[in-house]
């Protein structure tokens, strides 16, 4: 009997460690970027409020799990922010908060260092037009090619180059001036 209970118990275990699910969003708990890439853990995930507004779930994969900024920051290889809109969003609103976000949490130097990077990102996301209730946005960060755009599993325009630019569209949650505080935590797993 004993025996029976504790198969049972970690059955249960295994099929909860399979997806976290955020406002009736599922997120996998494991996932790969690329067919034989590193495997990638589900870190955090949560919602995205502006105002009362829920906006998106969000939920970062990376190579191991961290708990501080600094330290998602500086984990090196491929990353994903996966975000699943829990509303209807224009481009331009979607593209001026990524913008926004960066600005807010990088220096001059950065921000011009980062201009025509950025300009390509908001061209990425003009070109996605309007982000529906549902559609899943992803920025991954792929070490040999840069930051990619998919949509609803589709691939959008060019890698974007560099690491320093990923970091710097991290920041947006895991900044000092994140776009939501209860965000950041839920990303860096300590939501509650």
């Amino acid at each position: 009997m004993k025996r029976l209970l504790a198969a049972t118990f970690l059955v249960c275990v295994l099929t909860a460690s399979q997806a976290a699910e955020v406002a009736g969003v599922k997120l996998e708990d494991r996932l790969r970027l690329a067919p034989g890439g590193p495997e990638l853990v589900l870190n955090g995930a949560g919602i995205r409020t502006r105002v009362f507004f829920k906006v998106y779930v969000a939920g970062l994969y990376l190579a191991e799990k961290r708990a501080a900024p600094g330290e998602v920051l500086a984990l090196p290889g491929p990353k994903r922010v996966s975000m699943t809109m829990l509303r209807d969003l224009g481009a331009q609103q979607l593209s001026d908060a990524l913008v926004e976000g960066i600005r807010n949490n990088s220096n001059a130097a950065e921000q011009e260092a980062l201009k025509a990077r950025i300009d390509e990102l908001v061209a990425i996301m003009n070109a996605i037009g309007e982000a529906k209730t549902g559609d899943r946005i992803q920025l991954d960060f792929l070490p040999d090619s840069g930051t990619r755009v998919v949509v609803n599993g589709e691939p959008r325009g060019k890698p974007i180059a560099g690491e320093d630019f990923y970091r710097a569209l991290l920041r947006i949650w895991l900044g000092d001036k994140p776009v939501d505080g209860d965000l950041k935590q839920g990303l860096l797993g300590r939501a509650g």
